[in-house]
Formats: structure tokens, C-alpha cells, sequence
């Protein structure tokens, strides 16, 4: 069964690691920590995506910054109550972990495969430039009756295809994680910089409920 699950969220990403690791949560005895992974788009910009780990996977009292690693796994949402509300947190959820001894050229560095559910009215808009964008918030089960929420972002002929999706359709996405900065507004005085995340939809396919 579990396997079988697993096969609707597949994440494979190769990168360098840019921070040290950080207490995440424990399951059953095993800590989870998390660390960033800087990887490179094929333009001169980059992508620093937030990986889980188990610390039975790797040593997580060691610093690491700098090597360059392939990891495999999930990419898993849960919420975090804070500011009176939940927000969603994303991050990738590593199941295999392999050290590389340097940068791989031209490898597939971030790759993302889900098939899901639309749980919320696509979003369709056209920036000032006239480019068309549509945003999909996709349901993924998992195992014991959990889903991850997981956003999505469509451009052009697959944005005008998907702003058509109906809620509670399946929907398969091919693509990959990209991360973006934006200003959260606190109050009338305070402001942060924060970082989202989302997966940038290179190929879908849609099957009505």
C-alpha cells in the first residue's frame, strides 16, 4: 500500500548544501532536521530548497556546507500555527541521500512528478506583459489518510489549459520545485522578507473526477 502511495510524489534534486542542520521534530525516537540545498536553474539564478532528513540518514552533527549532494524523495506540506492562523509549510522530504564528489553538468538537477487532486479553484491571470499564469493547489494522499498540499504554478498554454480544472479533479504534474521572495506585510509599520515555495509546471495531464 505504502509504496503504492508513494509513487504520486517522487522529488529528485541535486544541489550544494548552504546551511548547517537544524531540530526539526522527533518520530518514534528518530529526529528530524532540516538543512537547504541551493540548487541551479539552467539560468544564471537558483532555487534554495529546504530538504528533511532523518538523522539515520546522515550525520547531522557534522557541518556539510559546501558539498554537493542528490537527494530523493517527497515533497511534503504541514501546517504551522502561527499568527493566529496556519500557514503552509513545504519542504522536501528526503528518503535516499548520496554525496557527490563535485557539480554534475548538465544533470536533470530538479525534477518533480504529482499526481493529485485540485482542491481549490484554479487562479488565472495575465501579468502587465500580458504573460498567462495559473495557480493550482494540488491534494497528494499519502499513507495512514494524510494528503500534502502542494502549490503549483502554470504558465502560458498549460496556465490557459489549466485555469479549466475543476475542483476534486486528478491531475498529473511534471515540473520542478522552485522558491521565490516576497514581502509579507505584518502591520502598518512591519514588514518581512519571506520565501515561498512552489512547483513550477513544466507538463500536465488532467483526468475529470
Amino acid at each position: 500500500m505504502s509504496d503504492k502511495v508513494i509513487e504520486n510524489n517522487q522529488v529528485s534534486v541535486i544541489g550544494e548544501i548552504v546551511s548547517g542542520f537544524t531540530f526539526s521534530h522527533e518520530v518514534f525516537g528518530e529526529g528530524f532536521y532540516m538543512v537547504d540545498v541551493l540548487v541551479r536553474r539552467l539560468s544564471d539564478s537558483a532555487d534554495v530548497i529546504p530538504v528533511m532528513i532523518s538523522e539515520r540518514l546522515i550525520n547531522v552533527e557534522e557541518d556539510y556546507t559546501g558539498e554537493f549532494i542528490r537527494v530523493a524523495g517527497q515533497f511534503r506540506s504541514y501546517n504551522r500555527h502561527e499568527e493566529k492562523k496556519n500557514r503552509l509549510v513545504l519542504s522536501v522530504f528526503a528518503r535516499e541521500v548520496e554525496f557527490l564528489e563535485e557539480e554534475v553538468e548538465n544533470a536533470k538537477t530538479n525534477q518533480i512528478f504529482l499526481d493529485g487532486y485540485i482542491c481549490k479553484a484554479p487562479v488565472y491571470r495575465k501579468t502587465p506583459l500580458g504573460r498567462e499564469i495559473a495557480d493550482l493547489l494540488i491534494a497528494v494522499n499519502r499513507p495512514y489518510g494524510k494528503s500534502d498540499y502542494i502549490p503549483c504554478i502554470c504558465w502560458g498554454r498549460n496556465a490557459r489549459f489549466a485555469s479549466g480544472f475543476e475542483v476534486g479533479g486528478r491531475v498529473q504534474i511534471w515540473g520542478r520545485i522552485q522558491s521565490r521572495e516576497y514581502v509579507k506585510k505584518i502591520s502598518e509599520t512591519e514588514s518581512e522578507r519571506r520565501v515561498a515555495y512552489e512547483v513550477s509546471v513544466s507538463k500536465l495531464e488532467y483526468a475529470e473526477s
